[in-house]
């Protein structure tokens, strides 16, 4: 038996390697139909297609009535059902939540996250989400992230800006937005300023850690789990890249932990202050009100310190990022914020003091909101999302599905289906959120599943909505932010919707 599985595992992990290498020197992807082959199944023809993933997902969805099975290898456990169908994602996001965990398939994907809020499910899911809300809601640390948001605006990106616009220096406008948001994410984290946005550009290696990871684990999904637990056994290709992340986040969480440990003990701290990073927070958390919560475990606080970062940085700066290039390519919408801004503003709001700025301001900015939802929708940072369910089960769609099998949805086709949101629904059209009456139209969690839905919903999205908003006045305010010519722009195949090239971009000061 144990040379039956050996040569299974062989022959698994030769086709793969065969696959792989074809996707590699293709310089042109072609279109190909998923045929399901035998032992093998569909996995060829999407491996052909994963330089544009997304896009291929998105024209098989839109053709299968919004919903799609797709068989996997023989024993490889990929086989899944993909579907953006609303009613499958209300049914299983909301109104049968309960039987919809993330699962064990999903905690070993993600494992680099352990037992943070991302993977938790049950209990310990409940007590991660209870805390965090109450510290989140907490109006002292709501100041305290405007502060942190304003502060690192001020002083780290529009410093950057000018002297990039000083100098005319090309900028990588994706690595700049994930520096700013790295600095603002890891500073709520930890009350450590990590510094990572500033003239000189620092390379930061917690930051390179996230972006590895965050590949490595997308091609987990398109592969054979018996062979990339190969990978990692062996130790080369992208497990190897997850297991040098791995390294660096347990060493960076550790010290920064031990850190944290010293200033309580040393009372240079006040740790009664309402007025704390998430760390700090968790120190000192109740554990009689929250039982599953373990302060005193340094694997606990690693856990919780880069699942928050995971959602901060990666998912804001990737926002803001699709958000500036498709400003790029529609000059009107520029000029309607700009006088949107001018129009509904103070003067006081657009200044760098976080006392004198009233974040409620922002809400006057229509436009600009819709401006950003469309951002969201036709690229949303989260490209996909994976449910299992315990129990049997039928969809509204009518499939069935089996208990522990894999439904995903890919939530960049679902922006993008033209039975969902009409004929235009590839077009960047701001006014699509608002209605004749110039308020802004509700459109349920459902249909628009950037912020997810359901009890799962959120926790962040009005900080980062609000952190969105000051940079968008800001820069476009005092900014011109062209493309450089000739520069390719395409998501890379990942578990965040990162630009492949990165956003190459020339800046002037208005």
């Amino acid at each position: 038996m144990a040379l039956i599985t050996l040569l299974e595992i062989s022959i698994y992990f030769l086709c793969f390697s065969f696959l792989y290498g074809i996707f590699l020197i293709s310089k042109k992807p072609h279109r190909s139909f998923l045929t399901s082959w035998p032992f093998l199944g569909m996995l060829p023809g999407l491996i052909v297609e994963i330089p544009r993933v997304y896009d291929y997902v998105t024209e098989l969805l839109e053709a299968s009535n919004l919903t799609y099975p797709f068989k996997g290898p023989w024993f490889g456990g990929l086989d899944m059902l993909i579907t953006v169908d609303p009613a499958n994602i209300h049914h299983i996001m909301s109104s049968n939540f309960a039987n919809y965990p993330k699962g064990s398939e999903f905690n070993k994907i993600f494992d680099i996250l352990g037992d943070g809020i991302f993977n938790a499910d049950n209990d310990l899911w409940k007590d991660l989400r209870k805390s965090a809300q109450s510290m989140m809601s907490h109006q002292e640390f709501q100041r305290f992230t405007l502060r942190t948001s304003m502060s690192k605006l001020e002083k780290g990106l529009v410093s950057l800006l000018d002297h990039v616009a000083e100098k005319k220096l090309v900028v990588d406008l994706q690595d700049v937005f994930h520096r700013f948001t790295f600095d603002t994410t890891f500073v709520l984290a930890t009350g450590i300023d990590p510094g990572c946005l500033s003239i000189d550009m620092p390379e930061i290696e917690f930051s390179r850690a996230l972006d590895e990871a965050e590949e490595a684990i997308f091609f987990r999904y398109v592969t054979p789990e018996m062979v990339w637990k190969m990978q990692r056994f062996i130790g080369f290709g992208d497990e190897l890249k997850m297991k040098r992340a791995h390294s660096t986040f347990d060493r960076v969480c550790s010290k920064c932990i031990a850190s944290k440990r010293d200033e309580i003990s040393s009372g240079v701290t006040n740790i009664d202050s309402s007025c704390q990073d998430l760390l700090m927070s968790y120190m000192n958390v109740d554990t009689a009100k929250y039982k599953f919560l373990n302060p005193s475990d340094e694997k606990f606080l690693r856990d919780m310190i880069l699942s928050f970062m995971l959602a901060g940085r990666d998912t804001t700066g990737s926002a803001l990022t699709w958000f500036f290039w498709l400003l790029s390519k529609n000059p009107k919408a520029t000029t309607k914020i700009r006088q949107e801004i001018n129009q509904n503003l103070s003067p006081t709001t657009s200044e760098s003091d976080s006392d004198s700025f009233d974040p409620q301001e922002l809400n006057k900015l229509m436009y600009l909101h819709g401006a950003l939802f469309e951002a969201l929708r036709l690229y949303p940072p989260v490209p996909f999302q994976q449910k299992s369910p315990t129990k049997p089960d039928v969809l509204p769609s009518g499939h069935r599905v089996d208990a522990g099998s894999k439904i995903v949805f890919c939530v960049y086709s679902l922006g993008r289906m033209k039975s969902i949101w009409g004929e235009d629904a590839s077009e960047f059209k701001p006014e699509r959120w608002i209605s004749e009456s110039g308020k802004l139209i509700h459109v349920p969690s459902f249909k628009f599943l950037s912020f997810n839905a359901g009890p799962r919903t959120c926790l962040g999205k009005d900080v980062a909505l609000t952190q969105m908003k000051i940079v968008a006045v800001k820069l476009i305010q005092n900014y011109e932010i062209k493309v450089v010519e000739g520069h390719k722009v395409e998501p890379v195949p990942s578990v965040i919707l990162h630009m492949k090239h990165g956003l190459k971009v020339l800046v002037t000061k208005r």
